[in-house]
């Protein structure tokens, strides 16, 4: 058994590690990859690793109490709410993340499906090529212009997301209690609360980050305040937004349509996955994609650089660049 530290990618759908090999084994560890679906796949390799990087498979409480050579857990995006990090923190082990390198592509996907679901393309796709050449085969469309968009969170990717938007002339509001008003006044956004938004947007753009506090942070009480006829779309975290108010949302008239890059229970997270399993996949008025808002060759690229050189710095002895829990080196 080689004497390197081992360093755990829980799982990855990259196709290889090659990326993360050359970075890692340059620093003097070896690299260990697997495919886990549970916390339980990774119990047996928790004990002797000296650092895990994962990108969907949750290293909670019961896989960091196993661990006792570990110094760094890396995410490979930006998110850690898949990372008991408060755990984490009490066992003196680091927590980093990707940070800066998806906004362009995040900002993109979520303009993306505003525009698919303003402009019904699914349904005039669906139509022309069924035979029917029709301008009256998804009425109605409305102007966008003079309309108010209301985006949830407004971090890198959320200004990114209003600065495209502004181009199409719509107002644009904003949430987000940790933002300093005058960020947002710098931008030409309003912000407001919560309620407001709910009410005034037609069209809610959510990138907020999955917390207890915004964990069904739209359910039946906010669907019901929204505007006749509000599109949501959602590129933040997927259980952000409650999927069975969502769908009787959906299917009861208040919402026109729902863009989503992640459902409430995303299945690559779980071992086993059909669409029937959520409603909201049987909707002619939804767009689901496989949380690729993140997606480009190029981020994917950069996501497995970061991460691996996090893990590089700790085996060399240095510090993260993007460390979370920085009590650790207190």
């Amino acid at each position: 058994m080689s004497d390197r530290p081992k360093v755990v990618i829980t799982d990855f759908d990259y196709g290889d590690n090659d990326i993360e090999k050359a970075i890692i084994e340059a620093a003097g560890g070896r690299v260990v990859g697997l495919q886990a679906k549970s916390e339980e796949d990774l119990f047996e390799h928790a004990e002797d690793c000296f650092a895990m990087i994962n990108q969907y498979a949750r290293v909670g409480a019961k896989t960091i109490a196993r661990m006792k050579k570990c110094k760094v857990i890396a995410r490979y995006g930006v998110g850690v709410d898949i990372v008991d990090v408060k755990t984490a923190t009490e066992r003196r082990i680091m927590v980093t993340n990707v940070q800066d390198y998806c906004t362009d592509e995040v900002a993109d996907h979520a303009i993306s499906l505003w525009l698919t679901l303003v402009r019904k393309l699914l349904q005039f796709n669906e139509s022309t090529h069924s035979g029917v050449w029709s301008w009256h085969a998804a009425r109605p469309v409305y102007r966008l212009r003079g309309r108010v968009m209301g985006i949830v969170s407004l971090g890198k990717i959320g200004q990114a997301i209003a600065e495209r938007a502004r181009a199409f002339g719509v107002r644009i509001i904003a949430y987000d209690p940790y933002l300093d008003p005058a960020v947002a006044a710098d931008i030409g956004v309003e912000l407001v609360d919560k309620q407001t938004l709910v009410a005034q947007s037609n069209y809610i753009l959510m990138q907020a980050p999955m917390t207890p506090e915004t964990r069904h942070f739209l359910s039946d009480a906010e669907f019901a305040a929204m505007q006749p006829g509000a599109i949501l779309v959602n590129t933040g975290r997927g259980p952000t937004v409650d999927n069975a108010a969502l769908y009787r949302a959906l299917t009861e008239g208040t919402l026109a349509g729902a863009g989503l890059d992640d459902p409430e229970e995303e299945p690559a997270k779980r071992a086993h996955w059909d669409p029937a399993d959520n409603p909201i996949f049987t909707l002619p008025n939804v767009i689901v994609t496989p949380h690729t808002a993140y997606y480009s060759e190029e981020s994917i690229e950069q996501a497995r650089q970061t991460a691996a050189s996090e893990v590089a710095r700790v085996l060399r002895g240095e510090r993260p660049k993007n460390l979370l829990n920085t009590d650790v080196l207190d």
